[in-house]
């Protein structure tokens, strides 16, 4: 059992970069990626708790990515060590879009006449504030009587506080990973929300750009799709990953290697991502 898709207070979730190592260690994981959103603050605590742990670990990033149709894109980016100054520049400037992204939603909120301030969520955040810390304020404050309802009536895309991200192109986010001698993947493809037959396309336009590889496995994929991808990812050559996607109670029913209960991602994954990594070095 593998996860290559977990988030830590150093962006979203709810978990340190240390005590994910640990959970990792006594749920059994044999090998562990940290891949929090836009920022790689969180990659030195746990690379060395996990040498510590002597648990195999390997460096990552998520990438928030322009996308114009209804879905969203995500990109993976995987390092062998958690100093990556190329592309540290290009996500300090995210993260201060991030940051002018919270103040815009809070403001929307305000203006609704929901009481809501930055300061309270600093405080339950401990570190990098995303929109999951803002649902949960607002199921904290009787706003809402659930997570999922705070992003349906408040927080998604088209709904009245959503604020768009700054994003990089598929062709600038790839770019950056492969300068800095890292493997560009393709996170959840399902958020996509495309067809197969587009997909298909999308993916080889995705590889001319340098795309090396796709997470085929992972927590909302169904078997057939999951079989899909292993078959789009042989035809077109692409690196397989898997990972659930784990935020700790921020997404409280999915596990950590397990998603929701029933992920399986190959040890094999780690394997050859590492191996295409150390030719890279």
């Amino acid at each position: 059992m593998i996860d290559l898709h977990t988030h830590s207070t150093a962006s979203d979730g709810t978990l340190s970069p240390s005590e994910l190592v640990y959970l990792a260690k006594k749920t059994g994981l044999e090998a562990l990626a940290l891949t929090d959103h836009d920022t790689l603050k969180g990659l030195k605590s746990a690379w060395q708790t996990a040498s510590e742990e002597r648990l195999p670990f390997l460096c990552g990033v998520e990438i928030s990515i322009k996308y114009e149709r209804k879905g969203h894109f995500h990109l993976l980016g995987y390092f062998l060590t958690p100093e990556v100054p190329e592309i540290e520049n290009t996500l300090q400037k995210l993260h201060e879009a991030r940051e002018r992204r919270n103040e815009k939603i809070v403001e929307k909120l305000q203006e609704m006449g929901i009481d809501i301030t930055m300061e309270e969520l600093r405080e339950i955040a401990k570190g990098e504030i995303g929109r999951p810390h803002i649902a949960n304020l607002l199921v904290k404050k009787g706003v809402v009587k659930d997570f999922n309802q705070a992003f349906e009536k408040y927080l998604k895309k088209g709904a009245p506080a959503y604020v768009p991200k700054a994003l990089l192109s598929p062709e600038e986010g790839i770019k950056i990973i492969l300068k800095a001698k890292g493997i560009p993947v393709l996170a959840h493809p399902v958020t996509l929300q495309q067809t197969e037959e587009e997909l298909e396309n999308y993916l080889k336009e995705l590889k001319e750009l340098g795309l090396a590889g796709i997470e085929a496995y992972y927590t909302e994929h169904t078997k057939g799709f999951t079989n899909f991808l292993l078959s789009l990812a042989k035809q077109l050559d692409l690196l397989v990953t898997g990972g659930s996607d784990f935020h700790g109670e921020n997404k409280p029913d999915i596990k950590l290697g397990r998603g929701f209960g029933d992920l399986d991602v190959p040890f094999e994954c780690f394997e050859n991502l590492k191996n295409s990594l150390e030719k890279l070095a």
